[in-house]
């Protein structure tokens, strides 16, 4: 779609980004966070991109970028299904990190037997069906980096479980990626506590931070345009809740009343908002200009 419609007042902008409210796709970008895995979730680096691009293509780069920068060894990686590619797990496998990731379930979407229902045998390198016919192995695809196993078509045609499991006459066959090891490990963390309490962080500690910052900080709808510029308003946004978790759990941070002076100085003067009202009652055209300035930052201190 973004090969077909273009916005005339923000070229970068593109589809898709689905309106719940009005069910079509509107222009837009999409925003991605790296949070460190602390209760002071601290925003690591930040990245916008077009809406077009899927939210796990700049996974890796954000993660090499987050360690080599703040020269950090983290213990595990976590994302939900939106991350859940192979190149990326693998990728976090074989750097030394556990991937807490939520891998998708396509297999189970279709009518037929999913992968997950043929067992591999490791010894004799071959996948066995739930009829208990075998896949031998075919062939390399180095372009997928798959292995090809396939069963005889005269077994298949013959099975009475042919039409749970596939529709072609030629017999059934599968892909086993060359890092598919990866994947079954990843597999085998989701029967663990520590995966679990990964998970159950992220939504706590994590989706929280998208939430602020549309809700009190404006990033629902940006204010400038062209990707440059939005990534720069998406930093200015990251660096304010970061300096607010600054002040709660740094070391010999200020207390809680100096937290309110630093972040949002109240008027001196109470009668200066209800100024405000009559003047935008006597002058509903003229835009109100009227901002609350924080003081020094070192007043915060004392």
């Amino acid at each position: 779609m973004a090969d077909v419609r273009m916005s005339t007042t923000d070229l970068d902008a593109s589809p898709p980004m689905r309106c719940k409210n009005e069910g079509a796709s509107r222009l837009g970008y999409q925003k991605h966070y790296v949070v460190d895995g602390g209760k002071a979730r601290v925003i690591l680096d930040v990245l916008v991109t077009p809406a077009e691009v899927t939210e796990n293509l700049p996974m890796l780069e954000l993660l090499w970028r987050a360690r080599f920068r703040w020269r950090l060894r983290p213990y595990s990686v976590t994302g939900d299904a939106a991350y859940g590619t192979l190149e990326n797990v693998a990728a976090v496998e074989k750097a030394g990190m556990r991937a807490y990731i939520v891998l998708p379930k396509h297999d189970e979407r279709g009518p037929f037997f999913g992968k997950n229902e043929f067992a591999y045998d490791a010894e004799r390198d071959l996948y066995i069906c739930p009829q208990g016919e075998t896949l031998h192995r075919k062939g390399h695809d180095y372009k997928e980096r798959s292995i090809r196993y396939a069963a005889k078509p005269s077994a298949c045609n013959l099975c009475p479980l042919k039409t749970r499991c596939m529709k072609s006459k030629k017999g059934r066959w599968l892909r086993r990626s060359f890092d598919e090891e990866f994947l079954q490990r990843v597999r085998g963390y989701g029967d663990t506590e520590p995966y679990r309490k990964a998970l159950r962080k992220r939504q706590v500690w994590v989706e929280p931070l998208f939430a602020e910052a549309k809700d009190w900080h404006g990033s629902r709808r940006f204010r400038l345009r062209t990707l440059e510029k939005v990534n720069a308003e998406a930093l200015l946004i990251a660096a304010g809740q970061n300096i607010k978790r600054l002040l709660t759990y740094g070391h010999r941070g200020p207390r809680r009343e100096a937290q309110v002076v630093a972040l949002r100085r109240p008027a001196l003067d109470p009668y200066e908002f209800c100024g405000v009202r009559r003047h935008r009652k006597r002058c509903p055209w003229h835009p109100a200009r009227v901002f609350q300035h924080p003081g020094p930052f070192w007043a915060a201190s004392e």
